[in-house]
């Protein structure tokens, strides 16, 4: 049996209960050295064995799957965030289906969620936003046409954008093209991770403030009026309001 974790955005502990009983009881662990917290790897038994993919390319991972499924052992990819945003899983899962080998997927804390408690914000407020947009910007992975950071722009919504830290200058341009107007953003490096940092500000100085701190990996782009904006109250917790969700 192989199973997909999410080991979420950093902090060791922010891994699911489920996720952690798992890894516990895993005879092989493949883990994305780069990304995930080797502190995770403190909570397996005495004799597993740990492989880092940051070294090892699709047919290496693969292949260590398919021999310790022959030896009955149970293995765990551990992934960051959560293994179904931008995880890369569906390749492996695919091949995994052809050589009939039993898989689960444990969801996990996504780095957009960390990166929105660390600035103390929720992306769906009333009258502000009710959708929130994940994406990126091109990089060496192209991006649908429609789906360019500048269409999305316009519909308003609050936006996480994921991998594209490294490209701040292009990511302001098209942002203001789409939202036509100047907007709060923040910037979280490492979210969760004890030498995290935030950058808060606007379309207009955010780029000038990350080149200063020196981020060019591992952050978070939060973008929309939901940093800072007035919004009415929701009708959750209305004393006038009652509905069978209280």
């Amino acid at each position: 049996m192989v199973y997909f974790i999410g080991a979420g955005p950093g902090d060791v502990d922010l891994i699911t209960v489920k996720g952690r009983e798992i890894l516990k009881k895993a005879d092989v662990v493949i883990y994305a050295g780069s990304l995930v917290s080797k502190e995770h790897l403190k909570f397996l038994k005495e004799g597993a064995k740990a492989y880092n993919s940051a070294s090892m390319n699709l047919d290496e991972v693969i292949e260590v799957m398919k021999e310790s499924e022959k030896e009955n052992k149970m293995v765990v990819r551990l992934h960051t965030g959560d293994p179904a945003i931008y995880g890369a899983i569906k390749e492996q899962m695919d091949i995994l289906n052809e050589e009939k080998i039993s898989y689960e997927v444990i969801p996990g804390v996504s780095s957009f969620t960390a990166a929105a408690a660390a600035i103390k914000r929720e992306f769906t407020l009333p009258k502000v936003s009710q959708t929130v947009i994940l994406t990126r910007t091109e990089g060496r992975t192209e991006v649908p046409e429609n789906e360019d950071l500048e269409n999305l722009a316009k519909i308003g919504a609050s936006m996480a954008i994921f991998l594209s830290i490294n490209m701040i200058d292009k990511v302001v341009k098209k942002l203001r093209k789409g939202y036509g107007r100047n907007v709060p953003i923040a910037v979280v490096e490492r979210a969760t991770w004890e030498d995290e940092r935030i950058i808060l500000g606007t379309l207009d100085d955010i780029a000038l403030k990350v080149e200063k701190a020196g981020i060019k990996r591992c952050a978070q782009i939060l973008v929309g009026d939901f940093i800072d904006c007035d919004y009415e109250k929701s009708k959750l917790y209305d004393k006038n309001f009652s509905h069978m969700f209280r």
